[in-house]
């Protein structure tokens, strides 16, 4: 009643003041202090066809989201307008018939039956968060209100009441309340559900459905059956419960947002129903896994590069000992063995090797680094394709020292990527993992494999592409490199392919990253699986681990596949036997001026060198040459066959000695000492 009264008292006042002279009047509203009318609103990320995934709350807290007039139900603004404000397109401001109804109304019913404010000085209200029920109040409402019709359009202060109308909580503005209480924009509201969100408004807490469901539906029915939209079941629920906002790819909104703070609105590449699926399939990869793993999924279109899911942790959050906030996306970490696809691709391109040259699988040093394979095992001669398939290390080290780490580098870099050398300097290490990078760049250098060698930038905002694309390998090794990779065979409980899917597993030194990347006809992806902050992860494999989940996410994709590309018309697709002469076995550039290395060398006693006669005989060792082997001393036989490449020579005749050892295949080789 006192608010009544006050705002028939304002109104008394205002036509008193317009009685008094028309331009007191005006030059009362025109020098009306406006408050801000540019409404704040939270930034949003959405997906590739306009679904929201993550929307950002303004700064004090408040959930308010962008909203349109064009976004709304028409006929939401209908019943908002015919039960708020009947005459709202037809006043100033404010309402004189509205008002002097709900004072006669309320003198009647001895309380207040219906309020007398409009549209116009709710909004005025809501933009200064001013009283109602105090003269003072009112009376800068009033005045507020005839100044916003003046400098505003009608639609305009509709949008500010759309924006600013409180719905409970942190909850303001229809879209937020539309989306937080039914789960769905305000262009698909029902009938009912229109109802509530016209009556929350007014006493946004004491209707709140979730904490006085009766008082809602109450309030509810009253909209209705004011507006004569009949029969409806007044008993039927209201929502019990405020949804959460969507908290879709978390990593990527987090990113775009840091890079673009003052946009309101970033338009993604992302697939929300594929974000969805490899979020849950990213949560389903750590259960049960030790405390702290952390899991990441990449999924890309290598036609156009185009990010279509970005998992970076499985949840967003810190529980469990998780470090969810870091994104294992972009996290640079050691690929393992996943780098030796584009060394082979390299070597293929040198005219060093084919897939079906031989190349030795044997122990070897270069200086001081002496790699080993995973197993300790050495497989001897064996074919270029075999050597990938089983992921053998020597091979590609091998390779690598042919083509020169740097070569190695800027291959890795004219693919996109951008590995990061821990001491400044590539060596040999780089083959086996010895360098930095992320998931990101992993998936990025299989994408360009799938391109026939040429780069493809990936990227995740709709609106912007990476560089222009980089050939970095030839098309033929590019195939090559795929046909290879898509004849291993899929990981234990995945369905057989028959060659559709080209992947490679890895796993960093200790066991702290499991890795697989794989490609089929249309589609790259990577996964990782391991711990944020770097910790050995015992007993962690990539083909134990994180390849049956790629093997799932390709399944979640859907059974539309693309096939993977037929040869380039050049490839030269021969055996072993029938390769040109220089491709059937590989041998360093250095080895092709080398000495047989299947001709015996003479180790000790070195040739030249002057030894003291000691009783004892001379020592002799030997290195290489087929068994047994014949000792010489000047000419005569002194061990007609020894079944080793140790001996000592009973050698004791002063002065110049010539030993000479013939293999069983006739190779030779001597020196000569002198004995003092």
């Amino acid at each position: 009643m006192k608010q009544i009264a006050a705002f028939l008292v304002l109104t008394v006042m205002v036509l008193g003041l317009a009685a008094y002279g028309r331009d007191t009047l005006d030059h009362w509203i025109d020098t009306t202090e406006l408050p801000p009318v540019l409404t704040e609103v939270g930034a949003e990320v959405r997906a590739r066809d306009g679904t929201l995934l993550r929307a950002f709350s303004v700064e004090d807290g408040r959930v308010r989201l962008a909203a349109q007039l064009e976004q709304v139900d028409p006929k939401f603004i209908e019943m908002l307008i015919a039960f708020e404000d009947k005459r709202y397109y037809h006043h100033n401001g404010i309402d004189l018939c509205a008002a002097a109804r709900a004072v006669f109304q309320a003198v009647r019913h001895g309380r207040v039956v219906s309020g007398g404010s409009t549209l116009t000085m709710q909004v005025a209200r809501l933009l200064e968060n001013s009283g109602t029920g105090t003269v003072t109040g009112k009376l800068r409402q009033v005045r507020l209100a005839l100044a916003l019709e003046r400098q505003l359009s009608k639609q305009q202060i509709l949008t500010l009441y759309l924006h600013h109308a409180p719905y409970g909580g942190a909850v303001e503005g229809l879209r937020a309340a539309s989306l937080m209480w039914f789960g769905k924009d305000p262009a698909r509201l029902t009938q009912t559900e229109a109802a509530l969100l016209i009556a929350l408004p007014q006493s946004p807490e004491a209707r709140r459905p979730d904490r006085h469901p009766e008082a809602a539906r109450a309030a509810r029915a009253r909209v209705l059956n004011r507006l004569g939209l009949q029969p409806y079941n007044h008993q039927s629920d209201v929502p019990r419960k405020l949804r959460p906002l969507p908290l879709d790819a978390p990593h990527v909104a987090a990113g775009l947002r840091s890079r673009a703070p003052a946009s309101l609105r970033h338009d993604t590449t992302i697939d929300a129903q594929l974000q969805k699926q490899m979020q849950l399939l990213s949560q389903r990869a750590v259960a049960g896994l030790a405390k702290g793993m952390s899991a990441a999924i990449l999924v890309a279109d290598h036609h156009t590069g185009e990010v279509l899911a970005y998992v970076g942790s499985p949840a967003f959050s810190a529980q469990n000992g998780t470090l969810g906030f870091v994104d294992m996306v972009t996290a640079v970490r050691s690929p393992g063995s996943t780098l030796k696809p584009l060394i082979y691709g390299l070597a293929f391109d040198e005219g060093l090797v084919h897939p079906d040259t031989l190349i030795n699988d044997a122990p070897i040093t270069f200086g001081g680094y002496a790699p080993q394979n995973f197993d300790g095992q050495y497989r001897g001669m064996l074919t270029v394709r075999d050597a990938l398939t089983l992921s053998l290390n020597i091979p590609p080290v091998l390779l690598t020292h042919e083509l020169g780490p740097a070569r190695l580098m800027a291959g890795l870099r004219r693919a996109g990527t951008q590995p990061q050398l821990p001491s400044g300097q590539a060596g040999l290490a780089v083959a086996l993992g010895g360098v930095g990078m992320s998931l990101h760049d992993l998936v990025q250098l299989y994408a360009g494999i799938a391109q026939g060698g040429q780069s493809v930038p990936l990227s995740v905002d709709m609106h912007q592409r990476g560089p222009a694309s980089r050939r970095f390998m030839s098309a033929v090794s590019a195939w090559q490199v795929s046909h290879i990779l898509s004849g291993i065979a899929p990981p234990r409980g995945a369905a057989a392919r028959d060659g559709q899917i080209a992947y490679k597993t890895g796993t960093s030194y200790g066991h702290r990253d499991a890795w697989s990347v794989g490609f089929d006809g249309r589609h790259v992806i990577g996964v990782w699986l391991g711990r944020p902050d770097g910790t050995p992860v015992p007993g962690a494999f990539g083909g134990a681990l994180a390849a049956p989940v790629l093997f799932e996410a390709f399944d979640r994709i859907g059974p539309d596949r693309s096939a993977l590309p037929l040869p380039p018309s050049e490839t030269l697709i021969l055996g072993t036997a029938h390769l040109p002469e220089p491709l059937r076995v590989f041998r360093s550039r250095d080895a092709v001026f080398a000495a047989n290395p299947d001709v015996p060398v003479v180790t000790f006693p070195p040739d030249g060198a002057v030894l003291r006669r000691s009783g004892f005989g001379i020592p002799l060792k030997l290195r290489s040459g087929s068994l047994p082997i014949t000792v010489l001393v000047n000419g005569v036989p002194m061990i007609p066959q020894m079944h080793g490449r140790d001996a000592v020579l009973p050698l004791d005749a002063l002065g110049f000695n010539r030993i000479s050892v013939v293999d069983a295949k006739g190779h030779s080789a001597s020196v000569e000492i002198r004995l003092d």
